[in-house]
């Protein structure tokens, strides 16, 4: 089944074409088919809403079924922030450099590190049919970057063994990632559901 990701982010893509890998579902960016993206407004308040707004948003423009996400930091000493804002978080136009700035400067000396990271992936069809599915992954924030791979926060988000997100190979991320657990809960929905082979 050929399906839209709802993003420019190429990162995201191919995390994501990894996973599905020899699942059935082959997912392709606007860009790569020609189809423009929509210019949808993150207008929701939870992750859910708004990755229903963009998948729904793209899949009506396209005629053909479209995935989208919604995902964010939660520190706990911040309340859940950045959550929702997180790609946002030190402005609209923040660099991911940016956003981290903005976060360990409001940590500062704050001893409470704990984090986590949110996924939730919307699937949804020009019929208005949807799929959703979630993915978290614990963690704390360092007070320093580690790493060169990976996007977003991934430099200051520290795993249960100690390791940096940042750190992670592609085939070590893919396997745990707040993405990966929601993508493959995601699969086992739509397998479910009879959208793709068992």
């Amino acid at each position: 089944m050929k399906a839209l990701l709802a993003s420019g982010n190429r990162g995201k893509l191919f995390e994501l074409q990894k996973i599905f890998m020899n699942s059935g579902l082959d997912l392709t960016s606007c860009a790569d088919s020609g189809i423009p993206l929509p210019n949808t407004a993150e207008t929701g308040s939870s992750y859910l809403e708004n990755a229903r707004l963009k998948a729904q948003a793209l899949a009506l423009s396209s005629g053909i079924p479209a995935l989208a996400d919604d995902s964010g930091l939660e520190v706990d000493a911040l309340g859940g922030a950045p959550g929702i804002r997180s790609a946002r978080y030190a402005g609209a136009r923040a660099s991911d450099q940016d956003n981290i700035s903005r976060l360990l400067g409001e940590l500062a000396d704050n001893p409470v590190r704990t984090a986590r990271f949110r996924c939730v992936l919307v699937m949804a069809w020009p019929n208005g049919r949807e799929y959703s599915a979630e993915g978290n992954l614990s963690g704390t924030i360092s007070a320093m970057t580690r790493g060169e791979n990976g996007f977003g926060y991934d430099p200051v988000f520290v795993l249960p063994d100690g390791r940096h997100m940042a750190e992670l190979s592609e085939g070590e991320k893919n396997a745990l990632s707040h993405r990966s657990v929601a993508a493959k809960n995601l699969l086992e929905v739509l397998r479910r559901n009879g959208k793709i082979r068992p």
